[in-house]
């Protein structure tokens, strides 16, 4: 099972977390700064007396920040709006936490992982497994209520938020295995070339962990994290977003239920200025994983410089999908619209950038334009819908300044262009789009939009094309077209990009590693690579010879 992908996006303590009462009312939110864009317009969002009705928004039951093993407001009280996509309309409030509550939720990780009493980071990894396979079986009993959640809260159709729980409860097994398999890693010797020493390596937890993750992937971009950390030893804090908090919030009842150690994870919602910030700044914080805006991560880079921190950065993408004449148009047609269209066009490794032979050009694109055409847009818990409304305002606002962008410099409409209708009225709905005649200079050709949007040019031969997909400040991804194997091979190393697909688009799986590029991000979540950055490698090497060194002191004998 994969799941098809991904991006984005972010000393008083509490000692009176029992104390504070929960309120019911409010839910725990989080911030990430968003993409940067350079347009933004502002469109109406009304809709004819005849749109239809969006489905009404799930029961939200968990309001709060978990913080060293049980749930608490956040520390001065203040809340968020939580508004429904489909209708741009607000259904609850969240709470918000702030510097009180990073420094609490920092202050149980730290001593989790180095209190006197702390014992976690000494568990096997075959005890460490076990509690992942509990929060996996978890994910997968509650499916139903994760899913909706998901779905509500970005805007994404309830089939893709299904899938990607699966995917959630698949990462979760996945680092399971791995976790065991480091018990089996601990000791490992390495050969040397001296008889008279033995050198053994060993992998240890780096320590304590700051965690944001994005809007479109919630609660799966969490689980690429968290279950690698919890793998390694590791104690983590994590900060979602606060657009699309709540399947994390339910999640902390998972973590509960699976009891895991106080203080190993712990969650708080809020704005970037105020958790995000104070999260990796926190002299305490030993490691930041990041997936979010280059922006924001090269911010974070170089907070961490400062300490000398590691940090792990996946990032944006304008990644291009290259099509030569020997394709069969209709496979191609689909995995095209797959790249762009799926997850509402919200996503980092989005192939937005079709490279496309001269040749077939008239003919993909005839195609392409009948099938986005049928493209069923609405409210993302209606069952009908194939692509939902994007994540808020501001975003729908900064996807159709870029499409009118295009507009302005001059490339072609061939299909959408502005709001999609039929849809219920308020809700963040955007037409798929596909421009074509795109230079290289234009603003939807070199820019990240984040939303439904493809950009489209020809190309004469391989060199060009090639040429003109490495032709970018990103690296994430990249896809080649092609009934020709050998072209195929070549082709796809000759990208300049973390990850290529041959013969598809976007398919993601736990068990390979994930990751950019260029300015698309520094390290790779997922795979065995995903959990070796929450490791230290420690070399033990031990003088196993009777007699005695004699450099400084001459043997006697």
């Amino acid at each position: 099972m994969f799941a098809i992908v991904r991006t984005f996006i972010r000393r008083p303590t509490h000692t009176t977390l029992a104390a504070r009462a929960p309120n019911p009312l409010l839910i725990p939110s989080l911030r990430f700064p968003s993409r940067t864009h350079t347009y933004t317009t502002t469109i109406s969002m009304a809709s004819s007396s005849s749109a239809p009705a969006a489905p009404a928004p799930p029961s939200i039951t968990n309001t709060q920040l978990f913080i060293n093993g049980r749930r608490c407001n956040g520390f001065h009280g203040n809340v968020l709006p939580v508004f429904d996509p489909s209708t741009g309309t607000k259904v609850a409030h969240v709470h918000r936490g702030g510097e009180s509550d990073v420094k609490a939720a920092v202050t149980a990780a730290h001593a989790a992982f180095y209190g006197e009493d702390a014992t976690w980071p000494n568990t096997s990894g075959a005890e460490r497994a076990a509690i992942l396979r509990r929060i996996a079986a978890l994910v997968n009993e509650r499916k139903s209520t994760l899913a909706t959640l998901e779905a509500f809260d970005s805007g994404k159709p309830v089939p893709e938020a299904e899938w990607d729980i699966d995917d959630v409860a698949g990462a979760f097994e996945y680092y399971a295995e791995l976790a065991e398999q480091l018990d089996a890693r601990q000791g490992t010797e390495v050969k040397v070339p001296m008889e008279e020493f033995t050198t053994k390596l060993y992998y240890e937890p780096v320590g304590c962990i700051a965690i944001i993750v994005p809007w479109n992937y919630p609660l799966l971009m969490a689980a690429w994290k968290i279950a690698p950390a919890i793998a390694a030893g590791c104690t983590l804090v994590i900060k979602p977003s606060e657009w699309t908090c709540l399947s994390a919030l339910e999640f902390c009842s998972i973590i509960q239920d699976a009891e895991v150690p106080k203080g190993v994870f712990n969650m708080v919602t809020g704005y970037g200025k105020d958790v995000g910030e104070t999260l990796v700044n926190h002299p305490q914080i030993d490691f930041v994983a990041f997936t979010g805006s280059t922006a924001v991560g090269s911010r974070i880079m170089k907070n961490a410089a400062e300490k000398l921190n590691t940090v792990s950065l996946e990032l944006g993408g304008k990644s291009p999908i290259v099509v030569f004449d020997d394709v069969d148009v209709e496979k191609a047609v689909e995995w095209i619209m797959f790249g762009v269209f799926w997850t509402n066009g919200q996503i980092c490794s989005s192939t937005s950038r079709l490279l496309i032979h001269e040749d077939i050009a008239d003919q993909v694109y005839a195609r392409l334009k009948e099938e986005a055409e049928k493209i069923k847009v609405g409210a993302a818990l209606d069952p009908a819908t194939k692509m939902g409304p994007l994540v808020n305002e501001s975003q729908y606002n900064k996807v159709l300044g870029m499409i009118e962008s295009g507009k302005r410099q001059g490339a072609t409409v061939l299909t959408g262009g502005g709001r999609a209708t039929g849809c219920p009225s308020g809700g963040y709905y955007v037409q798929p789009t596909i421009f074509t005649n795109v230079e290289p200079s234009m603003d939807i050709w070199t820019q990240e939009i984040f939303g439904p949007v493809l950009s489209a040019r020809t190309f004469k031969t391989e060199a060009e094309a090639i040429r003109l997909a490495n032709d970018s400040e990103y690296g994430l991804g990249a896809a080649v077209l092609s009934d020709s194997k050998e072209r195929r091979d070549r082709v796809a190393r000759k990208f300049r990009s973390g990850i290529v697909w041959v013969q598809c688009s976007q398919p993601c799986f736990c068990q390979a590693p994930w990751g950019g590029m260029k300015r698309s991000g520094i390290g790779r979540d997922l795979g065995q690579y995903g959990l070796d950055r929450f490791l230290e490698v420690k070399q033990v090497t031990e003088y196993v010879s009777a007699n005695p060194w004699g450099w400084f002191i001459p043997s006697k004998m």
